[in-house]
């Protein structure tokens, strides 16, 4: 019987050690969240939109005096990444409102399952709507592309036209990456997530931003006005994780409706983009949307928003244009 209580000690000094580290990374994980929150505040309003509070960011031109912009960021982000520059660079023509997607920046989630591009498009169609935005013009980066998508096919009257950016269209059959199987899992939401938020070191965050803009470099002062730390957060990670890990069937429920667009639709995408394949997401889109037009950034990457700021606002006015907004 000696040896049962020598187990039975082992067991509980291990449960005691294992219980003591999740108290310190929990610990830690709050102290990097609060230092996020506190660099990195929010730039707009909350609005409540049925039960789930939406923060939205509005900028340019004021209200009735312009267009109306809904422009909807991508996987990890936030209002800050279209802030950045994109927003400025249309801020003289239109009146924009930039929103944190459900789950992420400063917006409640919508469920604890991850909401779907669906769910997504009809709460931000009806928090544009409670804005005074009732067929703006829709802009969706690579996630938020196929969220602009989905707000197109389900509420077809509820928009003047779209704009994909670098966006997500089509099924893919590359397997869905280690890190999102990791996080998007019930085990990895509690062990792997707050030790992320914890402990992951700067360098590391900031090699995978460079993967995200190749091969262009991180545009200088991107990453401070971001706010890294607002996508490190534990309830931002695990809502990400989740919305990637079903974004897959999401799409390839979508894609059968894509002929019934019938709003002006423009398509921006870099040749060099690795993350969302150009082939497969923006040519097949241009040619199942009738009408729709396409234009290919040589050399760019999955951020031309950054990158190629110019180019993708032209696009944003060819398409006003085009649904006789301006």
């Amino acid at each position: 019987m000696k040896w049962i209580r020598s187990a039975a000690k082992v067991l509980v000094y291990a449960g005691l050690a294992l219980a003591a580290a999740a108290v310190l990374t929990n610990w830690q994980a709050g102290r990097r969240e609060a230092a996020a929150v506190a660099s990195h505040p929010p730039l707009g309003q909350s609005l409540v939109v049925g039960s789930h509070r939406v923060h939205v960011v509005e900028m340019g031109r004021p209200k009735g005096s312009a267009p109306d912009l809904v422009l909807i960021h991508g996987s990890s982000g936030s209002t800050r990444d279209m802030t950045f520059r994109l927003a400025p660079a249309l801020a003289e023509d239109f009146r924009i409102l930039i929103f944190d997607r459900p789950g992420l920046g400063y917006s409640d989630r919508i469920n604890g399952t991850g909401a779907t591009i669906r769910q997504q498009a009809g709460l931000l169609r009806a928090a544009a709507a409670q804005m005074g935005a009732d067929r703006p013009i829709v802009l969706g980066q690579s996630y938020g592309g196929a969220v602009a998508l989905a707000w197109a096919v389900d509420y077809p009257g509820s928009l003047s036209a779209l704009v994909s950016v670098a966006g997500v269209s089509y099924p893919w059959d590359t397997p869905l990456d280690t890190f999102y199987r990791v996080t998007s899992s019930p085990l990895g939401s509690v062990v792997a997530v707050p030790a992320l938020t914890a402990f992951v070191s700067r360098k590391t965050v900031m090699e995978t931003l460079d993967a995200v803009f190749a091969p262009q470099p991180v545009p200088e002062g991107y990453a401070q006005h971001f706010g890294i730390g607002l996508t490190l957060r534990r309830g931002s990670l695990r809502a990400n994780a989740r919305q990637r890990a079903n974004l897959l069937d999401e799409v390839k429920s979508l894609t059968p409706h894509y002929s019934s667009i019938g709003v002006p639709v423009e398509i921006i995408h870099g040749t060099a983009d690795d993350t969302v394949n150009p082939d497969l997401h923006a040519r097949q889109l241009a040619r199942d949307v009738p009408g729709a037009a396409l234009t290919l950034l040589q050399g760019v990457g999955h951020m031309p928003h950054q990158v190629a700021t110019d180019e993708v606002a032209a696009a944003v006015r060819r398409a006003a244009a085009r649904a006789h907004l301006r």
